[in-house]
């Protein structure tokens, strides 16, 4: 078993770079499928989430070659070889339910895809997706498979532009939505859209592809049938998440990191509640220096949101951060319901969080009176110590490390699948900043205890 030994008490400084996102190429990825066409991609992470999409498109018939050294990833799908994803990818991450907006417009064949998988931070209902997808004329059921969930998708008749107005603005449906009309017959609207920077790319992406498609206002996205498909060239934005995180870490460790590749415009939100609290940055062209600007104020309030707000996906490493804060600060949690379950390990390293089931904030969220821990109120500063920690999912585990970056003792991080999913080498990146941090193999029969 592999763990990450860190012992904290080292600013971090110096010039890092930050990866491609995530979120961005594992989406563009089975957007390729759309068509026969060779597509090349840059600035690819040499991550698991990678690795696992392209083990799932291949499954299915996309050919691909990876310079991981480079980042340069070239794809393409002659053919649909197979249209029945196996339950052994419904764990990996949520990228197989994607497969029925790409897939439904290619085939006409019966499309199998097992239930959505993916980080356990609370619900992700596929109803939305679902819903959208036979407003444009798929039939779609599902079914229990040898104890396992399966959704069983078809479009015999082919599909069929309409207006989608969603419920909620989920990345996911909004992405599903986007690929299902793009061989739809005629036009497609899709209002209540998410338009995160992810998104935002994925449509560029499309655009090269062929797909005439554009972004209107309040939230709503116009989609035209696509009869003619390109080969496109695209370079994967950077990860604003990544960015956030690396930033977060040198302001809290006391130092002074400056990341190329951040763009302001994808983190505005970010860098607003940074200053709010005494953070320091200054917007470079080729990226953001992020540094100790003296004390941090607490007192602040937060809430997350889809963007353009304030994103879910930032807030276990700004716990951390507010930890180091003086005074009290609330944080509201309205994306996932169960999204607080990391804190208990950085209470047992020092942090003094409470939670509750109320929403703590300006506004009443759809988890409101249902029993759900989604708010607490963290006080700070505090003095982190170290633990032995098992990550729990990809983000809690960037919080953990950020949290031993503080400790003066040494910390044994376990459960490293989760942060590999999203961080490309995350140890080498911050070792090359001064932190003492280093992957070691632990032998079988040594046991870490959280």
């Amino acid at each position: 078993m592999e763990v990450l030994k860190v012992k904290g008490g080292n600013p971090l400084q110096g010039t890092v770079k930050a990866a491609g996102a995530k979120n961005a190429i594992s989406k563009m990825l089975v957007a390729s499928m759309l068509s026969n066409k060779k597509c090349i991609f840059s600035n690819v992470p040499n991550i698991l989430e990678v690795e696992a999409t392209l083990s799932l498109c291949q499954e299915i018939g996309m050919e691909y070659s990876w310079d991981k050294e480079a980042g340069i990833l070239e794809v393409i799908t002659k053919e649909i070889c197979s249209t029945y994803i196996p339950q052994r990818f419904s764990g990996a991450n949520r990228i197989p339910i994607l497969l029925m907006g790409a897939l439904l417009g290619r085939t006409s064949e019966d499309i199998i895809v097992p239930a959505a998988g993916g980080c356990k931070i609370g619900k992700r209902p596929v109803d939305f997706h679902v819903a959208a997808l036979q407003k444009l004329g798929a039939n779609i059921e599902f079914r229990v498979m040898q104890k396992e969930g399966a959704y069983f998708a078809h479009a015999h008749d082919g599909l069929r532009g309409a207006v989608i107005d969603l419920p909620y603005p989920s990345v996911m449906a909004t992405e599903n939505t986007i690929l299902a009309a793009c061989r739809s017959k005629g036009k497609t609207v899709i209002h209540n859209a998410a338009i995160e920077p992810e998104v935002i790319d994925l449509i560029l992406f499309l655009q090269k592809l062929g797909v005439i498609i554009h972004i209107d206002v309040s939230r709503t996205i116009h989609i035209q049938e696509t009869t003619q498909f390109y080969e496109a060239v695209h370079p994967v934005i950077t990860d604003r998440i990544e960015v956030a995180s690396l930033g977060m870490a040198a302001i809290s460790t006391k130092g002074r990191v400056f990341v190329q590749g951040a763009k302001q415009s994808d983190l505005i939100i970010f860098l607003n509640t940074l200053r709010e609290i005494n953070g320091g940055f200054e917007i470079k062209p080729d990226g953001i220096e992020f540094f100790h600007n003296g004390p941090l104020k607490g007192g602040l309030h937060l809430e997350t949101d889809v963007h353009p707000g304030f994103i879910t996906d930032w807030l276990q490493p700004f716990v951390v951060l507010l930890t180091q804060a003086e005074g009290s600060s609330v944080v509201h949690e309205t994306v996932y319901e169960n999204r607080f379950g990391y804190t208990e390990t950085l209470k047992t390293m020092g942090a003094e969080i409470e939670l509750f089931t109320e929403c703590l904030g300006g506004r009443r969220c759809r988890f409101d009176a249902q029993n759900y821990k989604h708010s607490l109120i963290v006080r700070g500063p505090t003095t982190l110590v170290g633990k032995e920690i098992e990550i729990p999912d990809l983000r809690a585990g960037f919080a953990y490390v950020m949290a031993a970056l503080l400790s003066p003792e040494e910390s044994i991080i376990s459960g490293l699948r989760y942060i590999d999913r999203g961080y490309e080498n995350i140890e080498g990146k911050l070792a090359s900043l001064g932190a003492d941090i280093e992957r070691i193999k632990l032998p079988s029969s040594v046991k870490v205890t959280t």
